[in-house]
């Protein structure tokens, strides 16, 4: 049975949707021309916030993990290319094959973000959105945070954040 378009449309939206929910998943300022699309390691900044949270909450700390860091700015590339945030981009992107390709310990988790013009301001998006949180708050060892810029749109900043066993 064809399913009408609207239906159909409702259906990608909400498997689109039910895979975040899944996945939602050095120096801090390593600057790599952002005004090309390129990116900027932001860890250290958004570590410090990440193990504050976590020590509040009476949870062991993290540490900059350099494998979850290239996942990051990978990531963040990828949508600013795209133009796009999501954690999957394109028809064969698979979270798994992009973590193991990037050797990130699993298991791992990633968040995303958009439009934050700072890092302290994408991590609060993050820890104000309960799943996001859920990440951060969960049993990790490893971070990576990166941003990326889309000169196509204007210089709109991509984030994210992987966290990683």
């Amino acid at each position: 049975m064809t399913l009408p378009l609207i239906n159909r449309r409702r259906l990608l939206v909400l498997s689109a949707g039910v895979m975040t929910a899944t996945l939602a998943g050095c120096r801090t300022s390593e600057v790599l021309n952002p005004g090309d699309g390129q990116s900027r390691v932001e860890t250290t900044k958004a570590l410090a916030m990440v193990n504050t949270l976590r020590s509040g909450k009476g949870l062991s700390t993290l540490s900059r993990n350099a494998h979850a860091e290239v996942a990051a700015v990978a990531q963040a590339k990828r949508m600013a290319r795209a133009g796009e945030m999501s954690h999957l981009i394109g028809f064969k992107d698979s979270f798994l094959a992009r973590m193991k390709g990037h050797e990130v310990p699993l298991p791992a988790a990633e968040n995303i973000a958009t439009g934050q013009d700072t890092v302290e301001r994408a991590v609060q998006a993050w820890i104000d959105s309960k799943r996001h949180l859920d990440n951060m708050l969960g049993d990790f060892k490893g971070l990576g945070v990166a941003v990326a810029w889309d000169s196509a749109s204007g210089n709109r900043p991509y984030w994210a954040m992987v966290l990683s066993a």
